[in-house]
């Protein structure tokens, strides 16, 4: 970091909230019942933070995050196909009540692997269209044509066999689709809304997003029905109505970053995460983190829009991230931890902003 001129005072002014939040899980760490355990979890979030801050330090960090990006689909996408055909051993589990199978790929779990063909689908969708708005080369049609065949691959993978699908990351590709016409729509007919449009849109999906579990659902039945899930959301909702008891017990401060999931509390409640990333913020850092975290998270969506003014597609790219992270966070777990792919993704593209120097510019 010293050797690329990283500023810490810079990046402490840049990213205020992210800093304060920092500050907050290290101190957590204090009331959690498994310190070590909790520290050692708390470092290997920090080692997301601090590739964030490398790729900052790149001279073009857009063309460093893309092709971060491209290197993860690249790689990731073909390799879980040459698992799940050839060594099913390890990129096929089974359902642990069901027995069904489930494409799992490079990721541990099926959810996992919908997010990464999430990122992947919505990534290679966004490059095409750009190509198409600019002027090509042979070498950007042969890209193109790579980029094609690995979209209707992601496609496939993320249909996975038979109703053993992801459903949340179907749900929030499709919100992010919609999201990402509206903004080119937008931009044709010249329409612009503020900037306090869209982070009271956020502030929204995080709102509702907490409140779903203490509601018992999210009173999408039927929708759920028309994908093939049941009302219960696969029994998420047996599991945050034993959860929230929990969280309460410690609502203000939490368990401390990493304190809750033991190998105790895996047994108890025969699962290893809160499939809600609201849920999961505040059973580690109670309703102050998860106030830091929307802060964050708010902070990212005024640098977007600000974004919006000298690069419009970047900027799309970056909302329509945004808004499916939160979507996806309502039922699955990515909010409450840097090194999960979604978060690292919006930490990465929200850290490097300050590095376009685009300070000057107001919405």
């Amino acid at each position: 970091m010293q050797k690329r001129h990283f500023n810490l005072s810079s990046a402490i002014k840049g990213n205020p909230w992210l800093m304060i939040l920092i500050a907050y899980m290290i101190t957590s760490i204090l009331w959690s019942d498994i310190p070590y355990i909790s520290f050692k979890r708390l470092i290997k979030d920090m080692a997301a933070v601090v590739m964030a801050f490398m790729v900052a330090t790149e001279s073009e960090p857009r063309q460093a995050i893309q092709c971060i990006l491209r290197r993860i689909i690249y790689i990731h996408i073909p390799f879980s196909l040459l698992l799940i055909k050839y060594y099913p051993h390890l990129g096929v589990e089974f359902a642990r009540w069901s027995g069904g199978r489930m494409w799992i790929g490079v990721a541990q779990q099926k959810n996992s692997f919908g997010q990464l063909c999430l990122i992947a689908f919505f990534y290679l969708l966004w490059a095409l269209y750009k190509k198409y708005q600019e002027s090509d080369s042979p070498a950007i049609k042969y890209k193109t044509y790579t980029d094609i065949f690995l979209l209707l691959l992601t496609a496939w993978l993320l249909k996975g066999p038979g109703n053993s699908y992801s459903a949340t990351s179907i749900i929030s590709l499709a919100a992010g689709i919609i999201c990402y016409c509206g903004l080119l729509l937008m931009k044709k007919l010249n329409i612009r809304l503020g900037v306090m449009a869209w982070m009271m849109l956020i502030a929204f999906i995080i709102i509702y997003g907490t409140a779903a579990p203490f509601m018992g659902g999210l009173s999408f039945e039927s929708l759920f029905s028309e994908i093939g899930r049941d009302v219960t959301l696969t029994g998420r909702t047996e599991v945050w109505k034993n959860l929230i008891v929990t969280a309460m017990q410690h609502p203000l401060l939490g368990h401390g970053f990493g304190g809750f999931w033991t190998t105790e509390a895996r047994e108890q409640y025969n699962i290893s995460g809160s499939h809600n990333g609201y849920l999961s913020v505040l059973l580690h850092l109670g309703f102050v983190g998860l106030i830091l975290v929307s802060l964050f998270i708010l902070d990212s969506c005024r640098k977007a829009f600000r974004n919006l003014t000298n690069d419009y597609y970047w900027g799309s790219l970056w909302i329509c991230y945004l808004f499916m992270f939160m979507i996806n966070n309502i039922t699955e777990t990515s909010l409450g931890s840097f090194s999960t792919i979604l978060m690292a993704i919006i930490l990465f593209i929200t850290v490097s902003y300050n590095s376009y120097n685009l300070d000057t510019i107001k919405p």
